[in-house]
């Protein structure tokens, strides 16, 4: 495997020298789709029904041989399979869809055959109790739409219970072997639970189990041929709880083991798979370093190799390895880049010369330009300015084994995604995901840093107003923390229509990457443990106070707005004093932090990895006695945070003399909703209480 040993070794220029692909270059230099200049109208802010709809299309897909593209296309709440021959795009499609459930995501597993996934409400019964869920599914389809299979065939269910398991397993494609025509590999259910590996013939009704898993093991990987060669292994010793990586030659025989990382030291070992040498893993660690990085692995001699990417701000996330049989543009599973996770979220940096030289013509096609930005490293407080993709990106989707035809997704914080298709060298539109909005009244976002109370740089991104729509700040304001807490935001467009909507209507969004956020590096992640509501809530707080003192927010017109952990925050914002919120609203948020760890947090793992650092304020037992108003809403379906910690502080707050509003939603989860008309509705809540409600008169 030819390793790249250092991050700036990528990013040297790149002379192109292969004749046999310039084809793939020729037709993008000479395409333009920079529209021409035009008057400037004041933006127009999206409608509710705009911003709540389906993507127009979406889940664009190229065959392996390049003869096909699929996606779906929206119809209200339905979604249909769309499917064009590539030599004749302008022809009507073939187009099916589904009864019952809903078509949400559609992909090639083989030239002729596809996996589409659905979606649909299920009510479980046992006894007299009665879950409310939605649940996943995965089935096989021919082109035409007709013959729709089952990736493993199952047995009769005989019970309730038998029924159930089956209702709620969902299996996975654990690899598309590309060599093969007619197998793939299968994996019958979720990670960690009882779950086989077969190889399933996708045009007949044939499975065989080629290895039945062990307890506590799971994410296994297969190599190019099929092999299952990792796994990942639960376990305890004296040091707590642990998830070992182990690995295995190609013709199977033992497991050894790779690494081991401690959850309780938020350790990160994990091996993501094989390059061009099938003994020459790839591993991402973090392992006596702040930041999680790429690394080669010997597989015979279990020993770590050279440094794929270590780099300085943010966590290292993939490889990006050539699929196909080997070609003049790659070798079998060379490496065609790198993925970090920037603030665009997997921002790539590739390393074979064709993939760089494409990048730079793509980017002229599509007007892509960088600019400066200033980021600070959370662990160092090191600064650096870097051009970065600072306004809209792209990223290659799909593309056929010779690459004559590869789909490009451009998106930004203003921009949703747009497809487009390079096909023998030519550079075209296929399709805009939300063509009726006027992305220019959504604003500008960027990303900032400022100091919380006790220096720690906290990261964040801001969202401003449009000027010729709402005039010059400062604005009202929200601060808009993202749920998990381990998780983070990314400047990609935001499908929820939170920061839309509250941009559009003349709001500025903060969106800070408090302390117990990650892919920023161990420092930041772990200085949210046993913080709730007091230093995580701090960070929110001095974000709020931050955007008064940069004249961004007017005082005392801010408010909080969180979904999940979000959702707490907005309820300790509530409980606090001496806060800067005049109002807050809290979707499916934890009321009772004590509780919730009890129903989640039953075994060892959650035990050791997270339980312990779930410590702070319990924001129900303070909810009589709540500061400002606050809006609270919950869907039934919610499988994660049970409705019953949205009533256990709505009943409570209400004897607080401020202002409580509480919305139940029906068919709503934990975010999902059945119907656009339900997300909708979910939307109008939030635009009500900033526009006349927040205990009267509006933010």
């Amino acid at each position: 495997m030819r390793a790249v040993s250092h991050i700036a070794s990528l990013l040297l220029p790149v002379v192109w020298s292969d004749p046999e692909m310039k084809f793939l270059l020729a037709g993008i230099a000479a395409v333009s789709l920079m529209a021409g200049a035009a008057a400037i109208a004041k933006p127009t802010p999206p409608t509710i029904a705009q911003l709540a709809a389906n993507p127009k299309f979406s889940s664009f897909d190229v065959s392996p041989d390049g003869k096909h593209l699929v996606a779906l296309q929206a119809f209200g709440d339905d979604r249909h399979v769309l499917v064009w021959s590539t030599d004749n795009l302008q022809a009507k499609p073939i187009e099916f869809g589904a009864t019952d459930m809903r078509v949400v995501g559609v992909q090639f597993v083989k030239n002729d055959v596809l996996a589409v996934s659905l979606w649909q409400r299920y009510d479980a019964r046992l006894g007299l109790s009665v879950d409310k869920l939605f649940i996943n599914k995965l089935m096989f389809v021919d082109l035409d739409g007709r013959n729709w299979r089952d990736p493993i065939p199952k047995a009769r269910a005989n019970t309730d219970v038998e029924a159930r398991l089956q209702a709620l397993s969902n299996p996975q494609v654990l690899s598309s072997l590309p060599d093969d025509p007619d197998h793939i590999l299968v994996m019958s259910g979720p990670a960690f639970e009882e779950a086989d590996i077969y190889k399933v013939s996708v045009h007949r009704p044939f499975a065989e189990r080629v290895l039945r898993t062990e307890p506590e093991t799971g994410d296994y990987i297969a190599d190019r041929a099929g092999n299952i060669r990792i796994r990942s292994r639960f376990g305890e010793d004296n040091g707590g709880a642990y998830v070992a990586m182990d690995v295995r030659a190609p013709n199977g025989g033992a497991w050894k083991e790779a690494g081991r990382s401690y959850v309780k030291d938020r350790d990160t070992f994990s091996v993501l798979g094989f390059a061009d040498d099938p003994n020459i893993a790839i591993v991402a660690t973090n392992i006596g370093q702040d930041k999680i990085g790429l690394y080669e692995f010997d597989t015979t001699t279990l020993k770590l190799g050279a440094p794929i990417l270590k780099h300085q701000m943010f966590d290292a996330s993939n490889a990006i390895t050539y699929r196909y049989g080997g070609s003049q543009v790659a070798a079998q599973g060379e490496i065609l880049g790198v993925t970090y996770e920037g603030p665009n979220g997997g921002d790539v940096i590739w390393a074979n010369p064709t993939f760089q030289a494409l990048d730079k013509q793509i980017r002229a096609a599509l007007g892509i330009t960088q600019t400066p930005v200033r980021f600070v490293d959370t662990a160092t407080g090191k600064e650096v300015t870097q051009n970065y993709d600072a306004t809209k990106f792209y990223r290659i989707t799909s593309y056929s084994a010779d690459l004559s035809k590869i789909v490009i997704r451009v998106e930004g914080s203003a921009t949703p995604p747009e497809y487009y298709l390079l096909n023998n060298g030519k550079l075209s539109l296929l399709a805009k995901t939300a063509p009726e909005i006027d992305t220019a009244a959504l604003g500008e976002t960027k990303l900032v840093y400022y100091k919380a109370r006790d220096g720690m740089n906290i990261p964040a991104f801001l969202t401003t107003p449009n000027v010729e729509l709402c005039g010059a700040g400062p604005w009202k304001a929200v601060v808009h923390p993202h749920g998990g807490p381990w998780a983070r935001d990314e400047m990609n467009y935001d499908w929820s229509g939170w920061v839309p909507l509250m941009a559009s209507r003349c709001m500025a969004v903060l969106r800070p990457q408090y302390r117990g956020s990650d892919g920023w590096g161990r420092a930041l992640w772990k200085a949210g443990d046993r913080e709730w509501g007091q230093k995580m809530q701090d960070d929110k707080d001095d974000g709020a106070q931050w955007m008064i003192d940069q004249k961004i927010a007017q005082p005392g017109h801010m408010a909080m707005f969180g979904f999940s952990y979000g959702g707490y925050a907005a309820m300790a914002a509530a409980v606090r004093p001496n806060g800067l919120y005049k109002c807050a609203i809290s979707g499916a948020g934890v009321s009772d932090i004590k509780r919730i760890w009890r129903k989640y947090y039953d075994n060892a793992f959650f035990r050791d990895r997270q339980m312990g650092t779930v410590k702070g304020l319990n924001p129900v037992d303070f909810a009589d006695q709540i500061k400002i108003p606050i809006m609270v809403y919950q869907g039934d379906r919610d499988d994660r945070v049970p409705v019953e910690q949205a009533e256990w502080f709505v009943d409570k707050a209400k004897k607080s003399g401020q202002v409580v509003e509480y919305h139940f939603m029906p068919d709503y989860a934990h975010g999902p909703a059945w119907t656009r008309a339900i997300f909708a509705q979910q939307l109008t809540y939030i635009d009500d209480w900033f526009k006349t409600g927040c205990g009267g008169g509006g933010l």
